[in-house]
């Protein structure tokens, strides 16, 4: 006699289910009166959220404290080399808004121009030198002419009313520059004025001159000490095209960006009837693409067919560098031909084995379009995340820069030829020449170098950096995360709506704004500070790459690169358990650990499910990116370009069309990519939705499925598709 069957409190695997394996997950009991996102819940994460708050606390003190101490000036004017800036009102330097560096010879890279860290005399100047004179021209020149000294004196430390230093007290005072030579001012910096001539480099249109120590020097030199400054000139000039470009196309670039998301709204909604077919469309045109493939190989082998030395394989030809030469061998072609017939059957089978799972996928596309189409304030919350982010980056900026710029000012002592023991100490430019270091160090000088102090805040100036850092990833994670449980918890209620749209709450977004905002703040905050804590040691990975770059061995390069690969797998690894946690904290309202492993185990139940739903969607909104940015950047590049003066009269004369173009380009892809991620946040909670549907109810009218009727009609094919077998 069959034995009778039990009632049993949780159903049984479904059709269709990829996986049952007790190791993922015990048993689970079910509400029976679960009708959507628990509303009744509570704070979860507590103790998190505390060391949260206290975080932001702190972060806050830190920026006040570094806005007490700190001052933007610094970046903002040049200091010459007394620590005073250039150009600041109130200041003797008020109309000195340009530093002049004595010896350029001195600097021998642009990066310690920009950085003031050249090891020579710098100074205020209303204006750079404009033509070639050495002291020594000017001295001689003074007594017939006075005007030479008061042209020369205004690139020195203090101006009087006539030279009277000889040269050699010049050198050892360094009083003035030994000579000057025409530059103009970039960056409030005086760098050489150079040109091309007759296919020379000159600079004054000389290519030699006089460096005021009785040396000839040859333009090249002074180009190699200052390598890369003219490059930064050109720069100049391109950005000043690029400005008027904007200047010109920027009511145009607003109204591409418009249609963009407008672009994007219509894919979206769209996608409730054209999921699928784009879907096949791309299907067949890969195994098109394949079949084709196997055919050209095909056709190549047989054209090698009796030619001589075809048959030999490419062992036999080792390593050419060449390579059109293995192309000429039987050998390559069937090789790949071999290959990609490989691919075409394994494309081929996973289509016929998998297509049930495929329609699933499908389904559920269309079913975010139609939950977007009745939650269309979700299009809307981006612009918010966006907002949250601009703050939060805005905000580190400013602290990093007040922090860079917090104490007083350091001096250092510098000498040109680098032989002095003294060297890199600190020192006071006050009674620097009276000291014991300027009498056995002749030349060397004492320089601003940096801002510091001794006291115990300087003093952890960079521990400060580190935490504004790691507190900066903490938030932007956090905002991220708030995000993707608010849409989870909107998107979950229109699940779980037996009849739609007319069983779903009343305003699903800000009602689950406000739950992940009131009880979750401390499981949103421990998911991204393990976040952020992966994204911390992958830029310490990286800051010691670069550093040690040149003094790592091959075994220690290899092992640091498989460190910062692990680290990317598990950052993303972890960043996918995390986007399935909060749609479970956003549903249940259970506590972050709680939430990832009961997300993990549903996930792993259903694990060819997941491997199908994940490619489908992020092809099909892959494609959508590439179709609104593809469909913007033509319409840009015919308006842009005057191809299309009958149908819209466009902006002429623009230097570089393709800057508006790419502006465009670009920005319509951000747009669709803002648009598209709510989009998937949409499938990735229906798709959690769905499996738990499945797995709490069994199509009974007492346990009723939630699923649309499209995927209802699915599930029921495949029901009857397993009692037949």
């Amino acid at each position: 006699m069959a034995k009778k069957r039990k009632p049993p409190s949780i159903k049984e695997e479904p059709p269709g289910s990829d996986l049952e394996d007790e190791n993922f997950g015990s048993p689970r009991t079910f509400d029976p009166d679960f009708k959507g996102p628990v509303a009744d819940r509570s704070c979860t994460d507590v103790l998190c959220c505390i060391i949260f708050i206290l975080f932001i606390i702190g972060y806050i003190l830190l920026g006040l404290m570094a806005w007490v101490h700190g001052d933007p000036r610094r970046v903002a004017y040049p200091t010459d080399s007394n620590g005073h800036f250039c150009g600041q009102k109130g200041t003797p330097n008020e109309n000195k808004t340009i530093l002049f560096y004595f010896n350029l010879f001195s600097c021998t890279s642009p990066s310690l121009l920009v950085n003031l860290q050249c090891p020579t005399t710098q100074i205020c100047v209303s204006k750079c030198p404009e033509k070639f004179l050495t002291y020594m021209e000017m001295y001689f020149m003074y007594r017939t002419r006075e005007n030479y000294w008061s042209y020369y004196s205004q690139f020195c430390k203090a101006a009087s009313a006539k030279p009277v230093k000889a040269f050699t007290q010049l050198l050892l005072d360094d009083d003035c520059p030994t000579a000057i030579f025409p530059s103009r001012p970039f960056l409030q910096r005086c760098f050489p004025d150079f040109s091309t001539k007759n296919g020379l480099l000159t600079i004054g249109n000389k290519t030699t001159f006089n460096d005021g120590s009785g040396k000839t020097r040859n333009v090249v030199e002074l180009r190699a000490a200052a390598n890369g400054v003219n490059k930064i000139l050109d720069a100049r000039a391109i950005g000043m095209k690029v400005f008027e470009d904007y200047a010109t196309t920027w009511y145009w670039i607003l109204i591409g960006l418009t249609i963009a998301m407008l672009l994007s709204w219509m894919f979206v909604i769209l996608l409730r009837v054209t999921a699928g077919f784009l879907f096949w469309v791309f299907i067949l045109g890969v195994i098109g693409i394949l079949a084709y493939g196997i055919w050209h190989c095909y056709q190549e082998y047989s054209k090698l067919q009796g030619k001589p030395n075809s048959h030999l394989s490419i062992y036999n030809i080792g390593i050419q560098t060449d390579i059109s030469m293995y192309f000429q061998l039987k050998q390559t072609w069937f090789t790949f031909m071999i290959i990609l017939a490989i691919l075409e059957v394994i494309v081929i089978v996973m289509l016929i084995f998998l297509r049930d799972r495929i329609r699933v996928s499908i389904a559920l596309l269309k079913e975010g379009s139609k939950a977007i189409g009745y939650i269309p304030s979700t299009l809307i919350y981006p612009v918010l995340t966006f907002i949250f982010l601009s703050i939060c980056i805005s905000y580190w900026a400013v602290t990093a820069v007040y922090l860079a710029t917090s104490g007083t000012p350091i001096y250092k002592v510098i000498a040109p030829e680098g032989q002095c023991e003294h060297e890199n100490k600190t020192c006071d430019p006050e009674i620097f020449n009276t000291t014991e270091i300027a009498k056995a160090c002749p030349g060397a000088h004492c320089n601003f170098a940096f801002y510091g102090g001794k006291s115990l805040y300087h003093q952890y100036i960079t521990t400060f950096q580190i935490v504004n850092l790691f507190i900066f990833l903490w938030l932007i994670n956090f905002v991220i995360a708030l995000g993707q449980c608010t849409l989870a918890g909107a998107f979950a209620s229109y699940y779980w709506a037996l009849k739609k749209p007319d069983d779903i709450p009343p305003h699903p977004l800000f009602t689950a704004f406000g739950r992940a905002i009131r009880y979750h703040t401390g499981s949103l905050a421990f998911g991204s500070l393990i976040l952020a804590t992966i994204q911390m040691v992958r830029l310490v990975l990286q800051y010691l790459d670069n550093r040690l770059k040149d003094a790592q061995s091959n075994i220690s390069r290899f092992l640091q690169c498989c460190l910062k690969c692990c680290f990317w797998c598990l950052e993303h690894v972890v960043k996918f358990l995390n986007r399935h946690a909060y749609v479970m904290i956003a549903i249940y309202g259970q506590n972050f650990c709680r939430s990832a492993r009961d997300a993990f185990n549903l996930l792993m139940r259903n694990v060819l499910k997941v491997a199908v739903m994940d490619r489908v969607t992020e092809f099909v909104l892959t494609l959508g990116k590439i179709l609104v940015a593809g469909c913007i950047g033509i319409l840009a590049f015919l308006l842009f370009t005057e191809r299309i003066p009958m149908i819209v009269e466009g902006p002429t004369s623009l230097n570089y069309y393709w800057v508006p173009l790419l502006t465009v380009i670009i920005g319509s892809y951000l747009i669709a990519h803002g648009f598209f991620s709510v989009y998937a946040m949409c499938i990735d909670t229906i798709f959690i939705c769905f499996l738990e549907d499945l797995e709490r109810n069994d199509g009974s009218t007492a346990r009723p499925y939630y699923m649309s009727q499209s995927l209802l009609k699915i599930m029921s094919k495949q029901s009857s598709q397993t009692k037949k077998q």
